[in-house]
């Protein structure tokens, strides 16, 4: 059995202060995806992660304090490969992939369109760009599981109030039919594929109470490849860790 936890810390640094470090020092998960690291490697202390076991692999965005994914293992993996070989996504440190013995996983961070329009612009390329990457790329890996923070919920029960919502950036018609199209090219949503119908976020709002009164929106993701769909045993959100104003969410397969 693998674990997979993918998890947008919204900043590392300020995770580990909150107590990131001793959460995965209980949990042992095999492979943790992280989204938002908002650091190089150079400035996060991972001494206590390495202490557990876990090797790190790191694709951060040339701003500082910005973006930037990275990959902490416990299995050894046969090749890691930072980007896309798409400049202008990975200026912004959005993609890191780990090719193991049966699997891959990529580990990405999709552009949030929430800061008015340019960035609304680019999200939508970046939806285009991506969908035409991963359709060449699974020519060659089709065993991929592609986990991470895509800034989109997909149908009405991945969000609190989807009526307030259908203009907002993340839940806009078009994001949403892109999801649509996404999962019916030969990946699963290994969370609805488990749990059809059970209502649960992967992010709150820091406004508001949201989180207090689970005012959320599940926008974390694991496309798990569809040869791959009937080895999922487990896909659920950690809704209870609180390191981020996302928490967890977490795989298994019978790999």
């Amino acid at each position: 059995m693998t674990s997979i936890v993918s998890y947008n810390v919204n900043g590392i640094r300020s995770a580990i202060t909150k107590g990131f470090t001793d959460w995965v020092s209980v949990e042992a998960y095999d492979i943790i995806c992280l989204q938002e690291t908002k650091a190089r490697l150079e400035d996060v202390i991972t001494t206590d992660l390495e202490t557990l076991g876990y090797q790190h692999y790191w694709a951060s965005a040339e701003k500082k304090g910005y973006s930037g994914v990275a990959i902490f293992s416990k299995i050894p993996p046969k090749q890691v490969v930072v980007g896309s070989g798409m400049e202008r996504y990975d200026r912004e440190g959005r993609f890191i992939r780990a090719d193991f013995e049966h699997f891959s996983v990529l580990n990405c961070y999709f552009p949030s369109g929430t800061t008015g329009d340019e960035r609304q612009g680019f999200k939508m390329e970046f939806l285009d760009d991506f969908f035409k990457w991963i359709s060449e790329l699974k020519q060659t890996i089709p065993n991929l599981i592609i986990v991470g923070d895509y800034n989109i919920a997909h149908t009405e029960i991945d969000i609190h109030d989807p009526k307030g919502n259908k203009k907002t950036s993340g839940f806009l018609p078009e994001e949403r039919a892109w999801m649509t199209k996404w999962f019916e090219s030969g990946f699963t949503d290994a969370f609805r594929f488990k749990h059809p119908a059970l209502v649960e976020y992967s992010w709150w709002s820091f406004r508001a109470g949201a989180r207090g009164n689970n005012k959320g929106w599940r926008i974390d993701y694991q496309s798990v490849a569809d040869p791959l769909k009937d080895k999922i045993t487990e896909a659920r959100q950690l809704m209870d860790v609180v390191h981020s104003d996302h928490c967890p969410v977490l795989v298994r397969l019978d790999i």
